[in-house]
């Protein structure tokens, strides 16, 4: 197992290289000089110049690329181009927001996505399968945005029902209830739908084997058969996509945070995008690929208290 952690680690190394590489020349594409932001527009070019070697944009890509990777290996993301604070400082006051919001939409995702799944594998072809599978179908229609607006009009904003009125929530911001409930629904919704058809279709296929026909055969309770047997040897698949959610939420986080006002890191990569606040932006990635790599090791690492027959070395 440590010999497999190790050689995970080595391995994400290119990863984030690749990353490094992509985001630092993709930023310097986007039109617009992040000098002449910072300056102002009535200021004069010897203004801008003098601003432009301040920021260490007067300098060649490569060297700034290289001292910029040389200083994310000590820890040092650089400093934000429009406030003036390190880069980690600005991240690590939104790090926890967003990562909430990411676990907490992924508890929602697998506690409905399983429970959807299972009911629809075990009542495989009846009316509650497929009204199932079209509900699930629907989620994932949606796009978050969408829902996300949906969700303020008709709970946050709310109708006036006889004597009830349905604004039970927050729209934006975070820290209460209230706040949280909506945008976790936002963002876990299309999740749970991809964890369902998954459960549904990898129930499918184990409740065919062999092992689970035996086992009602022996007279075991098909309760015991479901979610001891069939269950535990059909999550793997679902684990992997559970993972793969996971990423996904973080990148889905950048819209919902939008639409409710919530200043997480999704928030914070938008607007350093639009100040063209090349730290800010790299930061941010390099922290969404770390959290990703970390999630699909340890997804790798449940295979094996999954099935005990996977060899990770």
């Amino acid at each position: 197992m440590f010999t497999f952690i190790i050689r995970r680690l080595i391995q994400t190394i290119p990863v984030l290289i690749g990353v490094t590489i992509l985001t630092f020349s993709l930023m310097h594409l986007i039109p617009g000089d992040p000098a002449q932001i910072m300056a102002g527009e009535s200021a004069s070019t010897a203004q801008i110049e003098q601003m432009r070697e301040r920021l260490g944009l007067n300098e060649p890509i490569p060297v700034q690329y290289a001292k910029y990777v040389s200083g994310a290996v000590q820890g040092d993301l650089g400093n934000s181009i429009r406030s003036g604070r390190p880069v980690a400082q600005e991240i690590s006051g939104r790090f926890w927001v967003t990562v909430e919001l990411a676990i907490y939409s992924t508890i929602l995702s697998v506690f409905i996505g399983l429970i959807a799944g299972v009911i629809s594998a075990t009542k495989h072809y009846t009316f509650t399968d497929v009204a199932i599978m079209i509900v699930a179908l629907f989620g994932l229609s949606m796009p978050n945005f969408w829902l996300g607006l949906m969700l303020i009009q008709w709970f946050a904003i709310g109708f006036d029902i006889g004597p009830i009125n349905t604004g039970w929530f927050a729209a934006s911001g975070w820290g209460s209830w209230q706040q949280i409930v909506l945008p976790v629904i936002t963002l876990g919704t299309a999740g749970a739908a991809i964890i369902a058809r998954m459960t549904r279709s990898s129930m499918l296929e184990v409740i065919g084997q062999d092992y689970i026909r035996t086992a009602r055969a022996k007279g075991v309770k098909e309760q015991v058969v479901i979610y001891r047997h069939a269950l535990k040897n059909a999550m793997i698949p679902v684990v992997t996509v559970v993972g793969l959610q996971f990423g996904s939420l973080l990148g889905g986080a950048v819209l919902t945070e939008m639409v409710f006002a919530v200043n997480g890191m999704g928030r914070l990569i938008i607007d350093a995008i639009r100040a063209r606040d090349f730290p800010i932006v790299q930061g941010t990635v390099l922290v969404f690929s770390l959290i990703f790599v970390a999630v699909n090791l340890l997804v790798d690492i449940a295979y094996r208290f999954l099935n005990k027959r996977i060899d990770l070395n």
